[in-house]
Formats: C-alpha cells, structure tokens, sequence
C-alpha cells in the first residue's frame, strides 16, 4: 500500500508560480510511476501530468505544456509539480497519484493522495 501526502498548495495571483510536493509512504523507484491529477469545482478529474521511475520520460497535459514541470527525487521518494505562469483557469485541487510499472498519461493510477487546493486569483 502506498500512501501519498500532498503539500504546498495555496492562493497566487495570476502569473504567479507554486510547487507542490507529494511525499510518498514507500520507496518509489524502479517501481511506481507517479501523476499529478487536478479537479477544479463542478468537472470531472483531470490529468495534469506524470513521470516514469527514472525520472527520465515526462507526460503533460497540452493545457500545461510549457508551464508546469515535474520532477522526482527518489531519494527522498517525493514529486514535485513547479507551476508557472499560474492562470484562474488552473484553479483545483491538485491530487498526486502512484501507479506500478510505466507512467501513463492518462487516469489509470491506484494511489491517490487527499489533494491540495490550489487557487489563482484574476
């Protein structure tokens, strides 16, 4: 079982940036893939973006492509999504998800974390 913890989501001005964190209960690497999912009020869950175990292959959604950066550190079994160029349309709460085996960009994860509220104001 893997359990995930979210961290570092908040209130931005449009422009503005923020990275958020997800620290995972069990060594990741060489196994899990992890994702950063986003559902903003009254939509359906989105994928945001995912990274293999390595570190090396990179997914994004194209509405964040250039902006948002992901990255891991197995080490100390986090991921962090660096957001840039924040817009209100990115306003959601962001949910860190695991999955064993290749990074998908899509929504076939089986860990998820509780989620933090990120919201960007106009």
């Amino acid at each position: 079982q893997v359990q995930l913890v979210e961290s570092g989501g908040g209130l931005v001005q449009a422009g503005g940036s923020l990275r958020l964190s997800c620290a995972a209960s069990v060594r990741t690497d060489r196994s899990y893939a992890m994702g950063w999912f986003r559902q903003a009020p009254g939509k359906e869950r989105e994928f945001v973006a995912a990274i293999n175990w390595s570190g090396r292959i990179t997914y994004y959604a194209d509405s964040v492509k250039g902006r948002f950066t992901l990255s891991r550190d197995n080490a100390k079994n986090t991921v962090d999504l660096h957001m840039t160029d924040l817009k209100p349309e990115d306003t959601a709460v962001y949910y860190c998800a695991a999955r064993y085996g290749t990074a998908v960009p899509g929504m076939d994860y089986n860990y998820w974390g509780q989620g933090t509220q990120v919201t960007v104001s106009s």
